[in-house]
Parts: structure tokens; sequence; C-alpha cells
């Protein structure tokens, strides 16, 4: 057979355009779930997005993520099945649809009517399903849309009740008020771990206020302090809040002084350590006394307002509001150290005043406006108050210094407004008793990166608080709990399934939003009241948290299948999901299994522009991902995104450039030998087929180690797969690559020119065959368009019809040959060590040195390098290679003392050390360097020196550019001599030829008529190289001509030749 002829100028996207053709026609992706069945399932659980929005980068890693190993499960023989899910619920529809409905709050809603917004809302939900499908297909990910899950769907919502209704036969959920984060526009709290997603850093007021003492305290005996001019002052960012203050509080251990401020003639009371934060000069004050926080207590003030002044004694007539407590919470890093409480409206204020017998105070409504208990502000939101409070606690006085304070606030993830933090009444599943357990299960999940176990998800666990999974909104699966209407009753129930609510009612209900079951009520079993669902529905992560559950319809249906195949082996999100996704995942399979819901996790970093800022539409500082894809290919942008630190959850800038570095580094590459070996595999008709060597070993060295790394390639690939580490996968792979055309092709280059078909082409055909189809499976996980499509033209006709459904090849251990590895790695290192000398001193690779010098101290190695003479001398185009038996023949030696070492030991005898040292003779030096121990003495003290005590500077001799890596030297010399610069001038003219024939069109057999001209040293050049130049470049007749006006131009360092090229 002959191969298909490759255009070494390819077009990836266009060829990647084919290539899906070539699988959809083919249903190559369902060919590869129907072959492995009856296999054994490899369970992964897909992570459903919203549909509400178009796919952008930060979902293209995971999703790459998902479908690697995926596809690397199924080639090792397992039966993957890939169901994509849309997570429906939740804010971000409910926010997009009141923007098209022009609706701007829940009364609003309410109006409008829920029934026909939750219609709406399911009308949208899948807005954008063709676009992911398109997006996430075209970026070579198979996953089956057609048999998808989604939150809403009645199968999906009952299973999320039987969930509920098994954490509340534990007695895992209950109803409770905490001070919570709460979203003003959505009018609906949020849980602690969806906190992390909306920090915004932002401008908020920060001031200082008065408040003048009534009565003073036991412990202090001061008449003066309810003389009218005695206050103690406080600090809040929040001036919203001090309409509700109903208390002050001071930390007990805090030094609280009691000033003189000489400018008023009044007298504040704050921490001694805050002084200097509001005096510039300790000459404005007097500080009259000096007492703990924990002697104010049961001081007294005047309310600040006068909205809730009669809180000030309790119905029993004992102490009310308006009154100093203690906490151990206040600090003085900020502030007066005294701080301003309103219990409703924040955790510690609500913990000081418990108990105290003051009522709970919170005068806002659902949508934070202030209710008509605070009558001056009423109906207005709360945080647009803030400028008239402060204003008209400046007009009375009260107002003692205002600033402004930058700092990070939480923000609805949603919708972007400020989260007030508020008492509210919620239902939560417990989760802060229950740390062991979370715990437990966490340390049986393997964690890439690895620091993630016990670093941020682990650290977030052992701290994690009963998380609230209400929410007062209409759009999500109501919480199936009924309670009794009457109030002396109360009665409540949590419902597990649909039969079990036709049971209680009579109604099976076939759909499960909020709008049909709020609809079915029954009769209390314990009254004569009637039960009716509470008003609530799910926090939208209850639901994703519930996936792997709800997608089988688990315990209703597959109940077998799930619990045989739980946990799932495999889950893949960002970083941000150690707060989201992977926390529910966790907590509700902890809580219901004592197990993970995920064995292993890789964990991706997020991806920024460019310019370090985040991916934003607005400022347009990146590229589209779709018409990124159409630019460079998905390959190219699955391996940007893939061989990055993304995958060890770190941030990585997203640049065109960026992938087009992968393009010419590493696929352009690939493609350059697939296309080097069809190209001269079809001139001289050769069909490898593969098996040439299942018997007998290759005779020529390289072609044996093509096979060795060809080998190690699978097992270094598959062990970091194994290990779901898809950075150290990727490594070995380029490294491969790198190898097959740097050092491989390049070495056998003559090999596959000769004219005669002996043994030796026959073996190099069939090795890089072997190397290319072995590179094509190993590598298809990652760059599945270019694989298949190399596969393609490579594969025979027994093998499979896709390199997809191929098995994943096994390491074929008579190959391995690590004493050839090591022998043909250290080769690569001097040739390594001499390319670095010529890059370092400005000597091109064409232009030929007289020598190059080798001296090591390792005898194995100069065995082989004694070997590999010829190989060494070509590489690093030089006339000859000498070997050396002591480094100091090609530099001198001079030693010089390693403080960092010396100094601890030798204290002040060290500057007496260093003089001794840098006196040291060259044999010492080479001893130390050898391994020896040299003794000195430094004032009757003797001192062993070593290798680790001493560093040793080298000062090349001559004209030798001399470099040194652990056992080995290289020496080059640098002297140019004019022959050697006339054979550099010829090597340029060549390299200039052959681009020119390439740029020609014509075919590597072709031969050429060839003209050249040039100055009189070039002339003298070409004259001393002409046959070399012809065979060179397959020239069958050759001119020189002094000038040619109309000739390509090709540079020669200092010099340029013309030519102009002719198909004989």
């Amino acid at each position: 057979m002959s191969f298909k002829p490759v255009n070494p100028k390819v077009d990836f996207p266009k060829q990647e355009e084919e290539v899906l053709k070539f699988w959809e026609d083919n249903k190559i992706f369902e060919k590869s779930l129907s072959q492995r069945e009856g296999a054994e399932d490899f369970v992964f659980y897909d992570g459903p997005p919203f549909a509400t929005g178009l796919p952008h980068f930060g979902h293209l890693i995971p999703s790459t993520i998902k479908d690697i190993i995926p596809r690397y499960q199924t080639m090792k023989g397992k039966k993957v099945e890939r169901r994509f899910g849309w997570d429906c619920h939740g804010l971000p529809v409910e926010n997009l649809i009141e923007k098209e409905l022009g609706l701007n709050s829940k009364h609003e809603i309410e109006e409008y009517g829920i029934a026909k917004f939750n219609d709406a809302c399911r009308a949208s939900v899948l807005r954008y399903t063709a676009e992911w499908e398109k997006t996430v297909s075209r970026m070579g990910r198979w996953v089956d849309f057609k048999n998808d899950y989604k939150t809403m769907n009645p199968e999906f919502m009952e299973s999320i009740w039987w969930v509920a209704k098994s954490l509340w036969d534990k007695g895992l959920i209950y109803e409770g008020q905490y001070i919570l984060p709460y979203c003003p526009r959505c009018s609906t709290v949020l849980s602690t771990h969806e906190l992390a997603q909306g920090y915004k850093d932002v401008n908020d007021p920060a001031i200082t206020i008065r408040f003048k003492i009534t009565r003073a305290p036991e412990k202090i005996d001061d008449p003066d302090m309810t003389n009218g001019k005695t206050y103690f002052l406080a600090w809040t960012t929040t001036p919203w809040t001090l309409p509700s203050n109903l208390g002050l509080c001071m930390g007990p251990e805090i030094d609280y002084v009691k000033i003189l401020d000489k400018a008023s003639g009044d007298y504040y009371i704050l921490a001694q350590a805050r002084l200097s934060a509001y005096y510039k000069n300790e000459e404005d004050y007097q500080i009259i006394y000096t007492r703990k926080g924990s002697d104010f207590i049961g001081a007294k003030y005047e309310p600040l307002f006068p909205y809730f002044a009669e809180l000030t004694t309790n119905e029993d007539g004992s102490d009310g509001a308006f009154r100093l407590f203690n906490a151990d919470y206040v600090s003085t890093e900020d502030g007066t150290g005294v701080v301003h409480i309103a219990p409703a409206f924040g955790e510690d204020d609500s913990k000081v005043m418990k108990d105290t017998g003051v009522p709970f105070v919170q005068p806002i409504d659902a949508e934070c406006k202030y209710t008509a208990a605070v009558s001056d502000y009423t109906g207005r939101f709360v945080k647009d108050c803030d400028k008239d409070i402060m204003d008209r606690l400046k007009k009375e006085g009260k107002l003692v210094k205002r600033d402004q304070v930058l700092h990070s606030y939480p923000h609805c993830w949603r919708c972007s407004s400020p989260l007030i933090y508020r008492g509210v009444g919620s239902w939560f599943v417990k989760v802060a008793d229950h740390h062991d357990r979370l715990l437990r299960a966490n340390s049986k999940i393997n964690w890439q990166p690895a620091h993630i176990k016990e670093g941020r998800f682990g650290k977030w666990l052992a701290g994690s608080r009963d998380w609230a999974v209400s929410r007062n909104r209409y759009w999500g699966n109501p919480i199936p709990i009924w309670r009794c209407d009457n109030p002396d009753c109360k009665d409540t129930i949590c419902v597990g399934s649909r039969q079990e609510l036709a049971d209680l009612s009579g109604t099976y209900p076939e759909d499960l939003h909020k709008q049909y079951v709020d609809q079915i009520t029954f009769p209390c079993k314990k009254c004569n009241g009637t039960m009716k669902r509470i008003p609530e529905v799910f926090d939208c992560w209850f639901e994703s948290g519930s996936m792997p559950y709800a997608q089988q319809h688990y315990p209703f249906e597959n109940k077998e299948y799930f619990e045989k195949h739980f946990p799932a082996k495999f889950i893949s999100e960002g970083l941000d999901q150690t707060r989201g996704w992977f926390y529910t995942l966790t907590v509700l399979a902890a809580h219901l299994f004592d197990k993970p819901a995920f064995e292993n996790c890789v964990v991706n970093g997020i991806v920024l522009a460019s310019d370090g800022r985040k991916m934003s539409k607005s400022l347009r500082n990146y590229t589209d991902p779709v018409e990124a894809i159409d630019r460079f290919g998905a390959d190219a942008i699955r391996l940007f995104l893939m061989y990055s630190t993304v995958v060890k959850a770190d941030e990585i800038r997203y640049s065109d450039e960026g992938v087009r570095d992968i393009l010419k580094s590493i696929l352009i590459p690939l493609w350059n030998s697939y296309s080097f070996f069809v190209t001269y595999a079809n001139i001289d008709n050769v069909t490898p087929t593969g098996k040439l060597f299942d018997n007998a070993l290759p005779s020529n060295p390289l072609d044996a180690w093509l096979l060795s790394i060809s080998q190690k390639l699978i097992k270094d690939v598959s062990e970091a797969l194994d290990a779901y580490d898809l950075n150290s996968a990727i490594d070995p792979i380029v490294k491969f690559i790198d190898q097959l055309n740097n050092w491989y092709i390049r070495r056998s280059r003559r090999r596959f020119w000769k004219s005669e078909n002996d043994s030796d082409k026959t073996e190099a055909y069939e090795a890089l065959y072997i190397a290319l189809k072995t590179l094509c499976k190993v590598a298809a996980p990652f760059v599945p368009f270019i694989t298949e499509e190399m596969y393609q033209n490579l594969k025979t006709s027994e093998e499979k019809e896709s390199v997809h459904l191929c098995d994943y090849p096994e390491v074929n251990e008579k190959w391995l040959n690590q004493e050839l590895e090591f022998k043909m790695a250290t080769v690569q290192k001097a040739v390594s060590m001499g390319h670095s000398l010529r890059n370092t001193f400005n000597l091109k690779n064409r232009q030929p040195l007289a020598s190059v010098a080798l001296v090591t101290r390792n005898a194995e190695e100069k065995r082989v390098l004694s070997e590999m003479e010829d190989c060494i001398r070509e590489e690093l185009n030089v006339k000859k290679v000498i070997f050396h038996e002591r480094e100091d023949e090609l530099v001198e030696y001079k030693a010089k003392a390693n403080f960092k070492v010396l100094g601890k030991e030798l204290g002040p005898l060290m500057k007496k050390a260093a003089g001794i040292i840098a006196e040291l003779t060259s044999e010492q030096i080479v001893a130390i360097l050898e391994g020896n121990k040299l003794s000195v003495e430094i004032e009757g003290k003797s001192v062993e020196l070593d290798s680790e005590k001493v560093l040793v500077d080298r000062f090349e001799k001559d004209d030798l550019k001399v470099l040194n890596e652990g056992t080995l030297t290289v020496g080059l010399d640098s002297k140019v001599t004019d022959d050697l610069k006339k054979e550099g001038y010829v090597r340029d003219l060549i390299r200039g030829i052959q681009n020119q024939r390439k740029e020609s069109g014509l075919n590597v057999t072709d031969r050429i008529k060839l003209t050249v001209a040039g100055d009189e040293k070039l002339k003298s050049a070409y004259l001393m190289f002409v046959d070399f130049i012809c065979n060179e470049t397959l020239t069958s007749e050759i001119n020189w001509a002094d000038s040619f006006p109309n000739a390509v131009k090709v540079d020669a360092d200092d010099k340029e030749w013309g030519i102009v090229i002719e198909k004989a």
C-alpha cells in the first residue's frame, strides 16, 4: 500500500472539521461504548453547568480533562458512560427572566404570577444548549448529550426529595435562625460556601460615633461619667445598622482610657491602643484613668436614635438595651476598640445579646428596605441611607470622625448586589457536628494536586458550618416539608417521594415544581389542621450535590447499578468548587453513605486574560473560545490548557501567542515527523507492517533506541494517567516528539535519503512507523484530532477503524533497553552542552569548528562518548573530537570559600580560611573535584575541605569556550579559520537552496539546475565545495555568475549569496 500524501503546510482547524465528520458519519463515539459492552464500568460524574450563558475558557479546562480521562480509560478496556447534565434551577435563571420580564423584586414576581414566572424560566433554561453542544463537540470532547440529565426533570427532583427525607430521618435537617448573608435583590439567603465566589473590593464609609453615657458601671467610681459630657466612642463601616443599635461591646482584657479632649472639653472612652489613630499629638488630650474593659460592664448610654428607646428596660424591670457588654472577639486592630451592636445584623452581636431579654429588632423587609419602625427612612434600601444617617448624626453632634475604608466585601455571585448580613429563618443541613465524618470521607479521595486534600478542601471541611439549604425563591426544587397550619400544633413531616405524597393526599404530582405541589394539602394526623408545604425551595447546590443519585433516579430505579458503582471513580472541576460542588457532593455522600462521592478529583485553576486580569467581555481582553478554535484548532488549545500549571490548580494566562507556541513547538514538529515518514515511504514504495521486530531486535542502535523510548513513553504516560496527573502525562509526549524529530530523524536522515533499499533502510522505516503508531495511540486522549488523522493513514487493513477504538498500548519489555537509553542520553547531554556553548558565544550551528574537547570523571560516560565520537562530531559540526584526561588541560582553576557552608563552622576564622582556599593549587582543586578531602590548618584548627566547602571557578585557555555540568566538561574551539569560514558560507547556501526548493513546490526527489552568484570570497568557497553543494541539493547542473539581478537572496553571516533554481 502507499500512504496518502501529506501536505507539510497543514491547516489544523480544517483538518479537525473533517475528523469530526468522520467520527459522526461512522458513529465512532457510539462504537467506543458498544465495543466495551460487558466490560468493567468506569463511572465519572459530570458537574452540570447552567445553560443560560455561552461556554468560556473556564468551562473548556474541566471539559477537556473530562474528555482525556474517559478516553484513556476506554482505551484501557473500561466502559465509560459520559452523560452530560444541565443545572436548570436557581437564581441565574430567575435573574435572567426577571430582566426579560422587567420585574425588579419578589413582590412583582408574585403579582405577575409564580406559575407564569416558572413557565418562563422553564422555557428559557436550555436556551444555549445547541451552542454548548457545538462548542464542546468542536473541542473534541465525546459526551452523551442525547441521554443528558436535567435538574428540572421530575425524576431528578424526586430523588432529591429522597435525599432530603433520608437526612430528615437521620435528624440532619432542621429549621433555625442565624445571621446569614442575604441578597436584597434576590431576597434570599446564601450559604457560606457561596460567599467565596462573589467578593469585590469596595469603598465603604468608616465612621466614629459618640454615645452619651447615662449610668456609670458599678466597678468604676466616677460620678463625672454621667455629667452629660462623657461618651463612649464606637466605630462602624455599616452606618445603616445604627438605627438598630441595642448595645456596645468592649474586650474584657483590653485597656481602655478615659481622656479629656482638650479641643472640645468633652470626655471620651476608647481603647488605649487606638489613641494614635485619633490624635496626632499627645498634647491634644489628657488621660484621666485607664481601666480594663471588664470594669465597664453595665454602663448605660443614651439611644442614638429614638426608634427603640423603649427597650432600655425589659418587661420584668431588668436592664434591657443600650448598655455595655463584653466579648472576646473585640480587638484593637481598627476602630476604637468599642463595637456597636445591632444583633439582627451580626453573628457576634447576636451571641452577645442572647439571653439578655432584649427583643430581636430587625426593622427591614425582604428587600432590605426599612420598615415603618424606622419612620424617617421607611421604604428605602438600607445602604442607600448611609449618607443621610451620617449627615443626621453630624448635625446632632454625634459624628466624631468620618473616613472611607477599602475592603473586600461579599456580593451575590449571581446578581452582583452587595450582601446584607441579617437574621434569617432558614432550613439547615447539619455539618458543624459531623466534621469527623466529612474528613473521613476526604481521606479516601486522591486529589490532583495533592495539596488540596489537607489544604484548601480539608481546612474548609474542618471549619465548615451548618449548611443553609433553603431559598426564598420560586424556580427550584420545592423543599418537601409539610407543616400543620394549626398554630398550636405545627406538626412537620418530610415527604420522600411522589408516591408518599399521593398516599398522604390522594394526589400524585407529575410535576414537582412549586406552582403544582403548593396546591397539595392533606389532613394533619395529630389535629384537625391542614398540612401545607413550607414556601422555600432548595439551594441549587443541594441539587447538584445530589446528582449522583438523582441522575439515576435512585432509589426508585437503577438501585443495584448505583450501589455497585458508588462512589464515582473520577470528577473534575475548577478550584472554586472546593467550596461548591466538591463540598456539597462530600457532605451529602458522607451523611447518606459514610463515603466520599468520588475517589479521584482533578482540580484546575482559573484562566485569566493575557494582561493578568479576569477575562471580560466589556474589556475585550481575550479571544472568544469559538474564534480561537477556528483559528488554531482544538488540539492546540487542549494542549495549551493541559500542558500548564492550570491542571495543578494554579492560574494561567490565556494568550493567542501561547497557543501559537504550542503549535510551533509540539504539534507542527509532530506533523513534520509524520510528513517526513509518509513522503519517503511513498518515494521508496515501502509498506512497514510494525511486525519486523517481533522476533529480532533492530541491528542499528538508533532504531533499537527509538523502540526503547517508545516503550518508556507508554510506561511514563500510563503511570501518570493512572495517578490522574495530567501535567506529568504530557511531559513524556512532548519529550518524545522532540527526540523523534531532533535526534532520531535528524541522525537517520541520510538512511532514508540513500537510493538503495537495503535492510538498514527497511529497519529505519519500520522503527519510525512503530514509533509514530505508538505515539498516535498514547497521545490520542490528549490530542484526538491529529492522532486520528495520522492513524487513518498509517493503520493497516486489519486494524481498528479509529485510533479511539484501539486498546491503549502496553509496554513490550523486550524492546526496553535502559543501557542504550543511558548511552544516547549521555551523547545528547554532550551535544546539548556543545549547542549551549554555540548559542552563548554566537557560534551558529551551520558554522563548522575545528574541534570539541571532552573531559569526564565518569569512566562509563567516557566509554559511551568514545563509542559515539562520529555522532558527536556530526551533531556539533566540528572536524574532530578530542578526549582529555584532566579538566585542567582545558581550563585554569581558581578556588574560593563557600561562606554559606564554612561560615557556620569557622566563625571568626572564616576570613583567614578564605585566604588559604584562594591559594589552593590546581592539583589540590582537582583532588577536591574528584571527591577527595583536603585537610588544612587554620590557626591550629584542622579543617577538612570538600566540594561542598570549596567553590571552583573555571577560566578557559586560548580560544576554548568551556562548560561544565556534573562530571562532564565540554570545550569548544571557537577559532574560525578561513577554510572553516568558507564552509560555513556554503552550509548557509545549502540551507537557502533547500528552503527555495520547498517554496517552489518541488518534490524531495526532483533534481534541479542551479545558478549561484556572490562576491570573490563566496566564489572561492563555492569552488572549494561545488561537489558537496550538488550532492546535498540534488543538483544535476550548476553554474556560477558574478551577479544575477533576479536571484533569490540567501544570508550567509556577513555576506549574501544569490541563487536561481530550475527543475532539471
